[in-house]
């Protein structure tokens, strides 16, 4: 059972199975601040799993909750809570806090749709020079839940690429992958978390290194 319609909802597809929700049907934007769309998350993750006693429950969290300079952020905060919720009221479960997610579509404030329809409109763009971001593709979360979901059992795990690319690693590869250069200024803000990985993951992504999982991620959705 998927619930909900947007890109990690598209991706899970082929995966779909009776006795499992996916519930993809959260808040997307990490920028929200209206608590009417936390509250709407919230109430239907309640009706789905209240309907739904004997299933194993995939929710996606985020791995921003890691940052500390977003650790007073309402999407963290609410992911948090959320999190605590399935816990309590949920017999059977996996958290996945996943990296920033890079689809084909899907909301234009994810990191890579931002930085890409910058670059394409000229928008200058300020980037923090000690920021670190892990991603991950949406057809790679799925892949890896089908693969490795009979492994965890009521577990928070956590899923991106192990690597934290610098924003200036980003934005240099979506140049060469746009044709286009990127109208930029620098400034000596951001943070570096530590975020640790299961050898699943590790394992996962062995085949692939940093420079090629960009250049993938790019071809694949852009």
């Amino acid at each position: 059972m998927i619930i909900g319609n947007g890109i990690m909802a598209n991706a899970l597809q082929s995966y779909d199975e009776e006795n499992v929700i996916f519930f993809a049907s959260g808040v997307s934007n990490s920028l929200e601040k209206e608590d009417s769309e936390f509250q709407r998350e919230t109430s239907l993750l309640r009706s789905v799993i209240s309907r739904n006693p004997g299933k194993n429950l995939i929710y996606f969290s985020t791995c921003s909750i890691y940052d500390p300079t977003k650790s007073e952020s309402p999407y963290v905060i609410h992911k948090l809570k959320v999190e605590k919720l399935i816990t309590e009221i949920c017999r059977k479960f996996i958290i996945f806090r996943v990296g920033n997610a890079v689809g084909r579509g899907g909301n234009p404030n994810t990191l890579i749709n931002f930085l890409k329809n910058s670059i394409l409109s000229g928008n200058k763009l300020m980037l923090h020079n000690n920021a670190r971001r892990i991603l991950i593709g949406t057809e790679d979360i799925a892949l890896f839940i089908n693969r490795y979901m009979k492994n965890f059992n009521n577990e928070t795990v956590n899923l991106a690429y192990p690597y934290q690319y610098s924003l200036h690693e980003i934005l240099s590869q979506l140049e060469n992958h746009l044709g286009r250069k990127a109208d930029y200024e620098t400034i000596e803000e951001g943070s570096l978390y530590r975020i640790e990985f299961n050898h699943f993951t590790e394992n996962f992504f062995s085949e692939i290194s940093p420079d090629e999982y960009l250049k993938k991620l790019y071809c694949s959705y852009l």
